[in-house]
């Protein structure tokens, strides 16, 4: 299920419950710290999956731990609250993205929470990819584009003639059109 866990509690008695929990949930990697200080440090050295905070910690309550992680890391954040505060902490952190549950806390909620921390990484991968083939189109179009600008620049071509030579040459040799753009590149601009 979610791997490479960092639980944030100054409780330490309710830690190894927690920790059975989430490994029945098929959790694994899960590690602990006590504070705020502490987390921010062990998080800057290493990627974590999922933060789990478990409210009040000592040097502060920990939404601004929730907050500084959203802002600043990959990781999905679980802020679990007293249940009188649940609603308050959810206005507070809804911006941001924080998954937060009020305690006591249960196996349901805590399965479907993640559940729904499992189903919003997957979607979140395939944002990923698809954002790194758009980048990959963006660079290759401004190559291409480059390579047309150098013929209208040394041939005095139009840019459709530009474009109509780079597409000929494209098929003429059997090579992409980015092929063609970068080997023009390297004559004219190399």
């Amino acid at each position: 299920m979610i791997d490479n866990i960092l639980i944030v509690s100054s409780q330490e008695r309710s830690l190894p419950s927690f920790i059975s929990l989430l490994r029945s949930e098929g959790c694994k990697n899960i590690g602990s710290v006590k504070d705020s200080a502490e987390a921010g440090r062990v998080c800057s050295e290493s990627d974590h999956s999922l933060v789990i905070i478990n409210t009040p910690l000592s040097d502060e309550f920990g939404d601004r731990l929730a907050v500084d992680l959203l802002k600043n890391s990959s990781a999905f954040v679980m802020v679990i609250v007293k249940s009188e505060l649940e609603d308050q902490m959810k206005t507070k952190l809804l911006p941001y993205g924080a998954f937060v549950i009020g305690k006591p806390l249960n196996k349901a909620v805590l399965s479907h929470t993640l559940y729904c921390i499992l189903a919003a990484q997957n979607r979140m991968k395939c944002v990923q990819k698809e954002n790194v083939k758009l980048h990959k189109k963006v660079e290759d179009s401004r190559i291409i584009n480059r390579a047309k600008y150098i013929l209208m620049e040394y041939l005095s071509m139009s840019e459709q003639q530009a474009h109509r030579y780079i597409e000929k040459q494209a098929m003429d040799l059997r090579l992409t059109r980015l092929e063609v753009a970068k080997n023009l590149l390297s004559t004219y601009d190399g």
